[in-house]
């Protein structure tokens, strides 16, 4: 058996002898009757807000004192902690928009909190800071979530994101005097932000004010879209569209880059399935008509030429299509552009005259470049393996800017002109490791009914030319049609220096391989998320990536049930388990905030075909009393108002009062934090530094205290 937790109530804290005592958690005598199965749930008063109800605080700041000084006594987590740190430490740019001439973009120095927005007057100018949400808040934690400059570049509208919320409240800045106007509109969540044409406001989404105490928790239904005029109150702000016969749809705006026509895409879950409207722009009220009747299935502006819409679309194309639409006849059929083919369209914009399509081959970008009657121009050239991302812009401007990542290599950014097809390189990170002595293995392993899963290894080189079994994380996501792509990590960089291995599972309900490789992992067939992942992990020890007792799973969100399902139907394969920020209670995940949502890719715990499957694998109430689990780090926040930390606090609560081994299993709950998105950087070296020594001691990594 692993060396289990220090006594809770012992004077010695070294991490070898077994938790004898958890916090108490009262259990209550709550059963209910789901489609005639009884269904207990004991702890449903950890729903409660944390901030509200003194018993949920208390039990909380009891878990995180027990696992502060559990975590404080692990050998390792302070050289881990600075070793992120000097990660971190280098200069890095976000992708930048161009505006009247202007060139915005983020830059952060390193180690600040939020990243800054500056701007640039022409290409070669001196950049300016624009707006540096460090001085917002003493923890760091308030943050700059989204950003649009007017057409002209004069005015900038922003998002102010609050301790990790997804609620934002946008703000106006002048650009030519850096001062932010009064201009304030809230109560905005999941939306874009979409100038009219002339620069004098933009378009937003909204959801009624919630009701008292229930700002992080309650249901979003009724989203609105309005139009806000710059230098006006909210109140004045004009209501352009709703469906209050059908609360659960949502709906977003798009302006076309001529500012003619506003676009209004409207769905209801987190599945691609939409229903469009069009309305041009002028000098009167925006009137919307219909141009896709749905929602039944993905359409996307990518651009547009006149009356003339550019969409990426999968009906009647699983791996995605180009079509247009003419904005100005509604009812006409869609012309092809582009057909499907054998890649994944992942994604597309028109800049300049042609049209840049980035498609998924083996989990990574290729780009092409396309006439907009879809003739092949040529490849989009790309540095090597790896993920691109950007290529906005606009008709008439050749110019674009993408980022490029990959595994070993934190994000460059390069200017492309889409008339010449030359590539430059706009700004480069320094690297304060050597990427030449790190491998990436792309391999291929049968799952339990046979389907090849891609799995993508990373380790030192010297690690693979000697056949040496090493601890390793694997990690997974599979759900919601997203795909896992190369992409740079300071926080995983710090293990894989250390010697371990992280592998990463493309799992059946990505997006990897188009539509059919999403619908194999969910709904009825979820299960088969969970066994591609044991396949992985079976595999990864038989072929001599990890050793027998050296495996440690990480995952995050929908990937965190991933890790608390597995756990629950295999806990022999695991050394130590992290699951972030988990949906962990499938009978219920569809009442609080933006749960409402995943019944696309979950089913509905309220219809008696799907509460069969989400109670069958559901990881709060299907652990195993009596078996041996893994060692397990529980990680939430309080302000999470995507997955609600409910989640999290009743599946410890549950893990802790079950017999379940000697192996410690606690929760760490970040304060002043949500989902992910606007975590400040100190915060997320803290939680990575916690977690990944946790793993380490468990798994069998020794951590070397020197610096790399």
């Amino acid at each position: 058996m692993q060396p289990a937790a220090w006594a809770m109530d012992g004077a010695d804290i070294a991490p070898t002898r077994a938790v004898t005592r958890y916090p108490a958690a009262a259990r209550l005598d709550l059963v209910e009757d789901h489609f005639g199965v009884k269904v207990a749930d004991p702890y449903r008063w950890l729903e409660n807000d944390v901030r509200a109800d003194p018993a949920v605080r208390d039990w909380v700041e009891s878990e995180n004192a027990l696992t502060r000084r559990y975590i404080d006594a692990l050998p390792g987590r302070e050289a881990l902690k600075a070793r992120m740190e000097a990660l971190y430490a280098h200069g890095r740019y976000t992708v930048p928009r161009k505006a009247g001439g202007r060139y915005f973009f983020g830059y952060n120095k390193g180690l600040e909190n939020q990243t800054p927005l500056y701007v640039r007057e022409g290409l070669d100018g001196k950049q300016r800071l624009l707006i540096d949400p460090n001085g917002w808040s003493r923890d760091g934690a308030a943050a700059l979530a989204e950003w649009s400059p007017a057409p002209d570049g004069r005015h900038l509208a922003f998002a102010v994101q609050d301790a990790g919320s997804d609620w934002r409240t946008l703000r106006v800045l002048d650009v030519d005097s850096g001062r932010t106007l009064d201009d304030t509109v809230q109560w905005v969540k999941f939306s874009q932000i979409a100038w009219d044409g002339r620069g004098e406001g933009f378009f937003y989404s909204r959801f009624p004010a919630p009701a008292p105490g229930e700002t992080f928790r309650s249901a979003n239904q009724g989203q609105q879209l309005y139009y806000h005029r710059v230098g006006t109150a909210q109140a004045d702000d004009r209501l352009i569209h709703a469906t209050p016969d059908r609360p659960e749809l949502s709906h977003q705006a798009q302006v076309t880059g001529d500012g003619a026509w506003l676009v209004v895409s409207s769905f209801e879950g987190i599945d691609p399935r939409r229903e469009i409207h069009v309305a041009a722009l002028g000098d009167g009220v925006p009137v919307l008509r219909r141009l896709v009747r749905g929602p039944a299935h993905d359409w996307r502006l990518i651009g547009s030429k006149g009356a003339i819409l550019y969409f990426l679309t999968d009906d009647r194309a699983v791996r995605r299509r180009i079509v247009t639409l003419d904005a100005s006849r509604p009812g006409r059929r869609a012309r092809e552009v582009v057909p499907e083919r054998a890649d994944t369209l992942a994604g597309g914009s028109l800049v300049g005259n042609r049209l840049i399509l980035a498609y998924m081959r083996d989990a990574q970008t290729i780009a092409e470049l396309v006439e907009l009657d879809g003739t092949k121009v040529g490849d989009v050239p790309m540095p090597g393996f790896g993920t691109a991302a950007g290529f906005g812009g606009r008709a008439g401007d050749p110019e674009t800017f993408f980022s490029f990542s990959g595994f070993v290599t934190p994000s460059s950014i390069y200017r492309f002109d889409t008339a010449t097809l030359q590539s430059a390189l706009f700004a480069r990170p320094d690297l304060p490791f050597d990427p030449d002595e790190y491998g990436i293995e792309q391999r291929v392993y049968p799952s339990k009914d046979g389907t090849l899963i891609p799995i993508t290894i990373l380790r030192k080189k010297a690690l693979a030319d000697h056949a040496i079994a090493a601890p390793t994380i694997l990690y997974g996501y599979g759900g919601f049609n997203i795909s896992l792509t190369p992409g740079y990590s300071a926080t995983r960089m710090a293990w894989l220096e250390q010697g371990g291995v992280y592998a990463i599972a493309n799992l059946r309900g990505g997006g990897e391989f188009g539509k059919a490789w999403h619908e194999a992992g969910r709904g009825a067939n979820k299960q088969n998320v969970f066994d591609d992942f044991i396949a992985g992990a079976e595999w990864l020890k038989a072929n001599g990536y990890t050793p027998a007792d050296g495996l440690a799973i990480e995952g995050r969100s929908n990937g965190g049930l991933l890790v608390g399902a597995v756990v629950n139907q295999r806990p022999d394969l695991f050394a130590a388990a992290l699951p972030v920020v988990g949906v962990m209670d499938m009978l219920r995940f569809d009442r609080f905030t933006a749960g409402r949502y995943w019944v696309d890719d979950y089913g509905s715990p309220e219809k008696a075909a799907d509460f069969p499957l989400l109670y069958g694998y559901s990881p709060y109430h299907n652990i195993g009393s009596g078996k041996d689990y893994p060692a397990i780090l529980v990680t939430t926040a309080d302000t999470d108002d995507r997955v609600v930390p409910a989640h999290s606090f009743k599946y410890a609560a549950a893990l802790q009062a079950a017999d379940i081994g000697d192996r410690p299993h606690l929760i760490r709950v970040e304060s002043r934090a949500g989902h992910g998105a606007g975590k400040p950087v100190d915060k997320l070296i803290d939680e990575y530094a916690d977690s990944y020594a946790f793993l380490a001691h468990f798994a069998g990594l020794r951590i070397d205290p020197r610096p790399q």
